[in-house]
């Protein structure tokens, strides 16, 4: 009996030695190669033309005939919207994503930027910065938290993201709105992030309701894709349709929240507050006005790290392996009609 043909798999990432070690034993068929790089340059020719699966971020063959064997590529991001101006967007390949991975991480991150804006952490950070201890007045005035409990918080794209903000923000008593494509729910999840529970009370909008959706919101949390249909969604006319007062949160991508519109509302008193781990220019300069702006919580793109993410990539990876031998559907694949 002749043995199964090998099937060459390339990492362009760092996995430490017993993640690859473990792929190769959970899947003899492969033959592993990772070769760190930070373009298509620093992968040898000879890899290229043999790579089958490609296990990347950012790094992709020059042109199609590059890769002449490549069946399917598996992204180490949860987006895709980085790929959808390139020649890889339109190879005759499946892309899957690692979506599913964040989730509760982000989500916690979500909920942590929640309770910093409503209990003034800007300000309270202001504070300990000036060595200033303030007058009664200016503690009561300026440092007074607002409530969470009985405040609507609107997530605009409730998926397994939004769904897990949602379980969170109701764990304090805040009415939870969602905003997406459908109102139909997706019923289940690789990594077990909580399905459609028949029990959730979140109401569901669909795009076309976005002001009347935004309109409810004390708290805004923007967590969709970058596509299309979302690019300069949450735009000034949206700003304005929140509830004056409203505090935005966006770990979504930048170009989705139109950021000149958001600092006027912040200059303005329109919006109190925002938290931005996202950004139209990445990286944020050292001279950009985020940096300083009142009011406003920075963090650098940090929202959707996963302290358990070697495992659950492995787990996904390797299930993905598994469905490829075996010609199966993958998880996660990208539709690229979406976008997502």
């Amino acid at each position: 009996m002749t043995s199964p043909t090998p099937v060459h798999y390339l990492s362009t990432l760092s996995f430490p030695d017993w993640w690859l070690d473990e792929l190769r034993a959970r899947h003899p068929r492969l033959t592993v190669t990772q070769v760190p790089a930070v373009s298509p340059a620093d992968v040898p020719d000879e890899v290229w033309r043999r790579t089958q699966i490609l296990h990347t971020g950012a790094v992709f063959p020059a042109t199609p005939g590059t890769t002449p064997d490549l069946r399917w590529i598996q992204l180490d991001t949860s987006g895709a919207d980085h790929l959808k101006d390139t020649g890889v967007w339109d190879l005759p390949v499946p892309l899957t994503s690692i979506g599913g991975i964040s989730p509760v991480p982000m989500a916690e991150y979500v909920m942590m930027m929640l309770l910093g804006l409503a209990h003034r952490l800007p300000r309270a950070v202001e504070v300990q910065h000036s060595g200033t201890w303030p007058s009664p007045g200016e503690r009561w005035n300026t440092l007074m938290p607002r409530r969470l409990r009985g405040a609507t918080v609107g997530v605009v794209g409730y998926g397994r993201i939004g769904r897990e903000i949602g379980r969170l923000a109701g764990q304090f008593g805040m009415t939870v709105l969602g905003l997406k494509r459908g109102r139909a729910t997706r019923t289940g999840d690789f990594f077990g992030t909580p399905a459609a529970d028949p029990a959730d009370a979140t109401e569901l909008y669909t795009p076309d309701e976005l002001h009347a959706f935004l309109g409810r919101c004390d708290y805004l949390v923007v967590t969709c894709p970058l596509t299309d249909e979302t690019r300069g969604m949450i735009d000034a006319a949206a700003l304005d349709a929140l509830k004056d007062g409203a505090m935005v949160v966006n770990v979504s991508r930048g170009g989705i929240v139109d950021e000149d519109a958001l600092r006027a509302g912040l200059r303005s008193g329109r919006i109190a507050g925002a938290a931005l781990d996202v950004f139209d220019e990445e990286p944020l300069p050292a001279d950009h006005h985020w940096w300083n702006e009142p009011g406003v919580i920075l963090t650098p793109h940090v929202a959707g790290f996963a302290p358990d993410y070697e495992e659950q990539t492995l787990e996904l990876v390797s299930a993905n392996v598994e469905r490829f031998l075996a010609d199966r559907e993958l998880i996660n694949l990208v539709d690229r009609s979406r976008g997502y």
